[in-house]
């Protein structure tokens, strides 16, 4: 059998036609109509009605990468040098290198178990402490929805509205899951989505922004160009970045939106298989959705091996790594779920809340092949070789 990837990009058949657009009326550099049109499509997938009925309308600005929406989302919050930012600690570095960028310190907060994400009674502990501890509190919160799982929202929002703390929504593996029917990334001020090319949808490499209303877009807008003044001539009085997004990787996301919902219906259909078929396996656990509020993507399906030995915090227990590599001998990619950023050497000075439950993951946490290219007969040969290398 072929290798077998976690996620491999899959095309509609409908991108070429956008390129060739692109290629024929000479819009080959950032901005151009595709640009545009890619920015619509996301708007209105995105937007719709909240849990309470009422109408929620968002705007989205197309960029470089979802770390630059995350860079970009910490500006318009006016996070700067000596603010400290709220970060959930399991996480991929991306989430938290923008808040360095801004001269700004990440205080991670641990997750809770049952969704893998921010822990809302460590979420309220950590701003209590940061504010004894400095005088102020944090500039913002930066929950993340891991591998697609909606984290507890309701609890998120109230604790940070209760202190007046914004929130920038990390949903870069969250295109398309919801909470209580809501797209994830809309319930903060800001939203942060991926296009890389292992995601959900792609455009090669590329993200986007997603914002409160018009007059937002045009800020985003102006410091993802240059931060250029509205003058005849080059003046600059802000620092400004190179952000935007392609005209021709825009074309290929307006073709990859004709199937973004299949896409997100195959993840949840490899995740049920994956599920049910694991189900009699003794030793293994498979991450579902702890509430029925929660609809995750299942980007990719996560297992837990039980009853590993402790590896110790700054590896995966050696069970998971011999796993990794007898699957990977058996050609399927498989991966660690993600190192903790309290764990990461680059960020071993930053303030931690933490509870045990990432470390855990880590140590005992690995992500299974999910893309549109897995089939039946890919998710049985996957399994069997779990079974026979356990």
């Amino acid at each position: 059998m072929d290798k077998i990837y976690l996620c491999l990009a899959h095309m509609s058949g409908e991108e070429q036609k956008y390129i060739k657009e692109a290629f024929d009326t000479n819009w080959v550099v950032p901005l151009g109509p595709n640009v545009n049109a890619f920015e619509e499509d996301l708007a209105a997938f995105v937007s719709g009605a909240g849990p309470d009925g009422r109408a929620v309308r968002k705007e989205v600005v197309a960029l470089s990468a979802g770390t630059a929406a995350i860079h970009l989302g910490l500006i318009m919050l006016g996070v700067g040098k000596g603010d400290e930012v709220i970060c959930q600690s399991f996480t991929f570095a991306a989430t938290a290198n923008p808040i360095v960028y801004q001269g700004a310190t990440p205080v991670f907060v641990d997750s809770e178990p049952g969704t893998y994400n921010m822990d809302p009674q460590l979420l309220e502990e950590a701003i209590k402490d940061r504010i004894a501890k400095t005088g102020k509190k944090p500039k913002a919160i930066v929950p993340v929805y891991l591998y697609g799982m909606p984290a507890r929202m309701d609890e998120l929002m109230e604790i940070a509205n209760r202190y007046e703390i914004p929130v920038l929504e990390d949903a870069a593996e969250g295109f398309g899951s919801t909470y209580k029917g809501q797209m994830c990334g809309t319930f903060g001020e800001y939203g942060v989505l991926s296009f890389n090319g292992n995601k959900m949808i792609t455009t090669s490499g590329g993200g986007a922004l997603i914002c409160p209303d018009g007059e937002s877009k045009k800020r985003v807008m102006f410091y993802a160009t240059q931060a250029r003044e509205a003058y005849p001539y080059y003046q600059h009085e802000k620092i400004g970045y190179n952000y935007r997004m392609s005209n021709i990787c825009a074309g290929i996301g307006r073709g990859q939106m004709t199937v973004a919902d299949a896409h997100i219906a195959h993840h949840r259909w490899v995740h049920g298989m994956y599920e049910k078929m694991l189900g009699a396996t003794e030793g293994v656990e498979v991450h579902s959705a702890p509430d029925a509020c929660m609809d995750s993507n299942y980007w990719l399906t996560t297992i837990r091996l039980e009853g590993v030995k402790d590896g110790g915090l700054q590896e995966p227990a050696r069970e998971v790594l011999d796993l990794q590599k007898k699957l990977d001998a058996l050609g399927v990619e498989t991966r660690p779920l993600w190192k903790p950023m309290h764990l990461q050497p680059v960020f071993k000075d930053a303030p931690a809340y933490v509870n045990g439950v990432s470390e855990q993951l880590f140590r005992c946490g690995l992500c299974l092949p999910s893309g549109p290219c897995v089939g039946e007969e890919q998710i049985e040969y996957v399994i069997k070789g779990i079974n026979e290398n356990l």
